[in-house]
């Protein structure tokens, strides 16, 4: 039985917990700083043993970690539990530094993955199959646009890591990475990118809560907007290629395609998708990385690279100019 140590339960490091737990293929502990969460998580899943400091933890016992502190912590907790031979999976953006990002990725010791979870959103495996099948010839443009509003789902937004960009907060690192990481997987890693970001409706923060990205995928064109103030939870995420489109939209958990020209959109598969689901699938695919019967979904050479266009598109949009990866 895999013995994995979830660091940090906030939100998402519940989150991993609970679907750690629900994978039912070994035990779970955890470490956070606060007495009180410790005890409501002690109280509300059946873990193995917890911890207020990783420094607390017997590092021998663990086979494998989940890294869920805020992002400009990430990497120093990989590189601690890597050099005890703990497998890692470090919650997305890798880092908010391009450059200790790619001197991690260059040490590429042990066994590491990035938890992009969209990548185990069945819909966007569906897509990539598509256009990795090349069904309907090469992919020529990419188009993105979703929202949904902030507060009703971290009500705590502005006190926590969300509010600043130094600790990953802010639409382009904390939203749009998502879709920035499956596009990427889709059509290609972006060769330049230009933006434009703002601070239009929440308040109490100073990160953007609007973006506007402009990419070039070599080829490909790609444009994405989000929000995080719009009433509705929704995105869609459109391919065309030279002979037909496909698109999955998020909100209604549908993959649709279309190749005659002046007709509509055909279904080409529906999802029933809880929430938890694609945790569940990641938490699984992680194990079998553990085990060594897989890869990592998510490298982090893939993870790094996105995090090099989050970062460049926010200098993009300061000096409103394209900028080359």
């Amino acid at each position: 039985m895999t013995h994995v140590l979830i660091i940090g339960t906030g939100s998402i490091g519940e989150r991993h917990l609970r679907c750690f737990l629900e994978t039912g293929r070994g035990t779970v502990s955890f470490c956070d700083v606060s007495d009180e969460v410790r005890q409501r998580i002690r109280t509300s899943y059946a873990t193995r043993s917890d911890f207020a400091q990783l420094d607390d933890a017997d590092l021998t016992t663990i086979d494998a970690a989940v890294v869920c502190v805020p992002a400009h912590l990430h990497l120093a907790f990989a590189r601690r539990l890597v050099s005890h031979d703990v497998a890692v999976l470090i919650e997305k953006p890798i880092s908010t530094s391009t450059k200790e990002a790619i001197e991690f990725a260059e040490e590429g010791a042990g066994i590491c993955g990035v938890a992009y979870v969209m990548r185990h959103h069945p819909g966007v495996r569906l897509v990539r199959q598509i256009i990795q099948e090349e069904r309907f010839g090469s992919p020529v443009q990419l188009v993105f646009a979703g929202g949904q509003h902030f507060p009703l789902y971290r009500p705590d937004f502005q006190r926590i890591y969300c509010g600043r960009r130094e600790t990953g907060g802010g639409a382009m690192q904390d939203a749009l990475t998502h879709m920035m990481n499956v596009a990427e997987w889709i059509v290609g890693p972006v060769t330049s990118v230009t933006a434009d970001v703002d601070r239009l409706v929440l308040d109490g923060v100073s990160v953007e809560d609007t973006v506007h990205v402009l990419t070039r995928h070599s080829s490909v064109m790609g444009s994405y907007s989000l929000n995080q103030h719009q009433a509705v939870n929704e995105g869609r995420l459109t391919i065309h290629c030279q002979k037909g489109s496909v698109r999955i939209d998020f909100g209604r958990n549908v993959v649709l395609t279309a190749c005659s020209p002046g007709g509509d959109w055909s279904v080409e598969k529906e999802f029933t998708l809880e929430r938890d689901d694609m945790f569940v699938v990641q938490a699984n695919a992680f194990l079998d990385q553990v085990e060594g019967s897989a890869h990592a979904v998510c490298t982090p050479d893939e993870a790094t690279q996105t995090l090099r266009v989050m970062l460049t598109a926010l200098e993009a949009a300061e000096s409103q100019v394209w900028r080359s990866l």
